[in-house]
């Protein structure tokens, strides 16, 4: 196989996994019942980096959670909250909006095995 073929086959494999890459979550406090953490929404600049808005969540140790953010990034800010069940199967609900025209709901189910 070409050299060259595989090389970009590991870069775009990268950017996927980039792509798909949760928010890192900055504990603020933690016990036994879980943790609380400030996800920062920081945006890279050519010498610098921007943060725009960010997410302030509680998570469990048995993997449920809940959260609640806004991004600033664009003209209007959107404002999101969700939450999620723990367990071997996990249910995640959440809705986003900017309060006029960008409205969202999501879903999703985790599994683990």
């Amino acid at each position: 196989m070409n050299r060259f073929v595989i090389a970009t086959s590991a870069v775009v494999g990268m950017l996927g996994f980039a792509a798909r890459a949760e928010p890192i979550k900055l504990p603020v406090d933690s016990d036994e019942k879980g943790s609380v953490y400030v996800a920062p929404n920081v945006n890279p600049t050519e010498t610098s980096a921007t943060v725009n808005g960010g997410t302030v969540g509680v998570q469990r140790p048995d993997g449920s959670g809940t959260y609640i953010g806004t991004d600033t990034s664009t003209p209007r800010p959107t404002y999101s909250v969700g939450g999620s069940t723990g367990g071997n199967v996990s249910f995640s609900g959440g809705v986003q909006t900017d309060g006029k025209n960008n409205n969202g709901v999501k879903a999703g189910v985790t599994i683990k095995y």
